[in-house]
């Protein structure tokens, strides 16, 4: 028993060094079951008292930006509706009649502490597409430049698939790549990440601090809840986004008195999900293996193949046969085997569609003679930045 609790006080002795973050920048993600009380409208008592901790976090010169998920949940709400709804274009107008809502409650509740609030909404699109990426970096940093903070949100109205960013877990991990955030705080109706269901097992034991990239997270990670998309498996993926762009993630419960606060300050609360460098590739590549979305494709002959599913090595132009589509540089593209036809591997790409054609099939000798200038690029696909999907 004395060995149990000596044991517990020099974990949390660990822990609270670990956490001793410098935080400059924080993304702080709310769901829905947070925000909207369990389906009883929004839980405006919560929200400000949410608000309340940002503000102080903000006096002290620390940028916040909020993903706040609830516009569907409040759209349900609104007009009275028993559940969620399962068509599409009811679930579009639910978050655009509930969008209203959220974002009203949030800028009261901020500008109250003297804080400027603007309304941010992304579809998958916004962050696939390089330029529409870059263009919605632009406007962040200049929101957060002018003091502003940004509230996003996925553009559930006008999404075409069905409404599913994945996630705002994942949106939220994508916006802290997007500006280079230094911790990512995903509020939940959890106390943290536990080893089994504290709900069924009593002996189920809160994970204090693990690392993101742990492959053991999924197999504990269970199911969502009625209103929010998430559950604890979304969190656990987004984690591991965020750990691409070397951002550590908490995740705790919204209800703990100043969570927020207490999270920044390096306290041992919720569950902590580091990352390394080895760490940043791997989710990196795990990131663009996910991606719903290719824009455009790279056809490779047999040596290229080979050289990038057996020998873990970059694509160079001269491997390339073809290139399909139209993209820029530094979209995510799909690679493709000549000879099959099959999908082997997708990459963030060097060169745009019309550069790519230019060199597609050259040697990197030929580049300076191709664009009459010093071409540093000497790769379609950094191997850093490619997924083997076969």
């Amino acid at each position: 028993m004395v060995g149990d609790m000596e044991n517990t006080i020099e974990e949390a002795r660990f822990i609270k060094q670990t956490r001793n973050f410098d935080i400059q920048r924080v993304i702080v993600k709310i769901g829905s079951s947070l925000l909207t009380n369990n389906g009883r409208g929004l839980d405006r008592t919560a929200i400000y008292e949410w608000a309340k901790q940002i503000a102080r976090l903000h006096k002290q010169g620390i940028e916040v930006l909020l993903v706040s998920s609830g516009a569907v949940a409040e759209g349900v709400v609104r007009m009275d509706l028993d559940e969620r709804p399962k068509k599409l274009a009811a679930l579009q107008a639910c978050a655009s009649i509930g969008q209203m809502g959220l974002i009203e409650t949030w800028w009261s509740a901020l500008i109250q502490h003297g804080i400027q609030s603007s309304q941010l909404l992304l579809t998958h699109d916004d962050l696939s597409n390089r330029s529409r990426y870059l263009n919605t970096t632009s406007a962040l940093t200049q929101l957060l430049e002018w003091r502003v903070l940004p509230v996003i949100n996925e553009n559930d109205t006008i999404t075409i698939d069905e409404i599913k960013f994945g996630d705002n877990d994942t949106l939220g991990a994508m916006a802290a790549a997007m500006v280079n955030a230094d911790l990512y705080i995903i509020l939940t109706d959890q106390d943290g990440v536990f080893t089994d269901n504290p709900r069924d097992n009593p002996n189920a034991r809160m994970i204090r601090q693990e690392r993101a990239m742990a492959d053991y997270l999924f197999d504990i990670a269970g199911d969502g809840g009625k209103l929010g998309r998430g559950g604890m498996l979304t969190k656990i993926r987004a984690g591991r986004l965020a750990a691409m762009g070397g951002c550590p993630t908490v995740i705790v419960s919204g209800a703990i008195d100043d969570v927020i606060t207490r999270v920044v300050s390096g306290e041992a609360v919720g569950t902590l999900l580091t990352t390394n460098d080895e760490d940043k590739i791997i989710a990196r590549k795990q990131w663009l293996a996910a991606h719903l979305r290719m824009s455009g494709s790279l056809v490779v002959d047999a040596g290229a193949a080979k050289a990038l599913t057996e020998h873990n090595r970059s694509l160079l132009p001269v491997g390339v046969v073809e290139v399909r589509g139209g993209f820029d540089e530094g979209d995510v593209v799909e690679i493709i085997h000549e000879d099959t036809g099959e999908r082997i591997a997708v990459g963030q790409v060097n060169f745009s569609s019309h550069d790519a054609r230019r060199v597609a099939r050259e040697r990197t000798e030929q580049f300076d003679k191709i664009f009459g200038n010093s071409e540093e690029r000497v790769v379609m696909v950094h191997r850093d930045n490619l997924a083997i999907t076969v």
